[in-house]
């Protein structure tokens, strides 16, 4: 039986992700902040971006949920598999 090895991230991509997250919010909100429009504009926009944040959050849940249930499938069938390969003997008599 052979084992699948689990991609891993390093700590420094979990890290660079995060610090990416973090500049791209804040220098939108900064952005937003001073824009020389009118408050409701801003506001507008400033709705659109907590939308787009909240909506790749989520996606980004429903596409790791997704990936997680794959795994667990594959693996029950991998086991279903191994269990019926090993149990059947090609040269016992049929009966």
């Amino acid at each position: 039986m052979t084992k699948k090895i689990q991609p891993q991230q390093t700590a420094a991509f979990y890290v660079q992700a995060i610090a990416s997250f973090g500049i791209s919010v804040s220098a939108m909100t900064l952005a937003v902040a001073y824009l020389p429009a009118q408050p409701w504009v801003r506001a507008f926009l400033a709705l659109g971006l907590l939308y787009v944040v909240t909506s790749t959050v989520v996606l980004c849940k429903v596409v790791r949920d997704r990936q997680e249930i794959s795994e667990v499938t594959n693996r029950v069938d991998q086991a279903r598999l191994d269990k019926l390969l090993t149990e059947h003997d090609p040269f016992k008599p049929a009966a």
